[in-house]
């Protein structure tokens, strides 16, 4: 699926990996900070789920997006770290919906990044608590992150509506049940994309809507930025359900073909692989029609070749 890669791609590319290692970081310092008092079982299993490797998309998108709409220029003086702890907040609640996903009840996946799933490493019962404390964790650090940019009490609710809904009934929740709901049935193609914006699209779009919001950006370009979310979490779970197809369980970190095994609606099931790779580009060019004429978005234009071009 490639969209083609040139000097300025690999430029931000760079400095995308510089981003991810700063998230990473304040990652860490944030849960040392918050889990001194938790108990040993569910800050092991939350240290063990949270730092795991990986690409940390939702956190790339929300800085990314900060940029593009200028926060860097309209909150000059505040605390570079205030937005990187505040992209941790949705890489706090994906990594909710990662434990809650692979559980029992759910797809009941044995691996995840590589490593066992919580639920095998820790058990069942305190992968679900784990799982549950993330959501208060997640707007802890809005909270916080929202002192160190010095943002106005409105716009902090903003952030906090943001991630909620999004994760909520009306998102990520509301999308995996309809997601368990289609296994075994014929779906149409309407269905499974009610399915995917919630349980995919609609963080990823609220992670560039809460870039915006942190930048104090005028009202359209937060819708850009939320229509060009959108559409990338569409394509996001388009490749998604490709390489649980094609790809080698070495390169995702995970298990291979568990869609079909568990009667899943794919893309792929439906339209099949060569369709499914057209639809990918389609929604992958539509994101970026959202950034023509957006200044500083050569981030956002790298994050869109990340997504399509990754292996897992």
């Amino acid at each position: 699926m490639a969209t083609g890669t040139g000097p300025e791609t690999r430029l931000h590319d760079a400095d995308l990996a510089s981003v991810r290692e700063a998230v990473d970081t304040e990652l860490a310092a944030f849960l040392d900070g918050e889990l001194r008092e938790a108990a040993p079982p569910v800050s092991a299993a939350l240290r063990h789920a949270v730092l795991a490797p990986g690409k940390r998309i939702r956190p790339l998108l929300l800085v990314a997006s900060y940029r593009a709409a200028g926060g860097e220029a309209r909150t000059a003086g505040v605390p570079r770290s205030g937005v990187e702890l505040l992209a941790c907040s949705v890489e706090l609640v994906h990594a909710y919906s990662l434990i809650h996903d692979d559980l029992p009840c759910m797809d009941d996946d044995l691996l995840r990044r590589g490593r066992p799933t919580l639920h095998v490493e820790f058990g069942v019962e305190t992968a679900t608590l784990a799982g549950a404390a993330l959501m208060p964790l997640a707007i802890r650090a809005i909270a916080v992150a929202g002192a160190r940019l010095r943002l106005e009490p409105d716009r902090v609710a903003r952030l906090i509506r943001a991630l909620t809904v999004a994760a909520g009934g009306s998102g990520m929740v509301g999308g995996q049940l309809r997601d368990l709901d289609a296994e075994g049935r014929a779906v149409t193609p309407e269905e499974l994309e009610k399915i995917h914006l919630g349980k995919t699209a609609r963080l990823i779009a609220a992670a560039c809507v809460m870039g915006a919001v942190a930048a104090n950006a005028p009202t359209e370009t937060e819708q850009r930025l939320e229509r060009f979310g959108r559409n990338l979490g569409l394509a996001f779970q388009v490749v998604d359900d490709i390489l649980d197809v094609t790809g080698s369980s070495r390169e995702m970190g995970k298990a291979g073909g568990r869609d079909a095994a568990l009667g899943k609606a794919t893309v792929p099931s439906i339209v099949g692989v060569r369709e499914a790779t057209r639809l990918g580009r389609e929604l992958a060019a539509r994101a970026r029609t959202e950034l023509v004429g957006l200044e500083g978005a050569g981030q956002l234009r790298a994050m869109v070749h990340l997504v399509v071009e990754r292996k897992s």
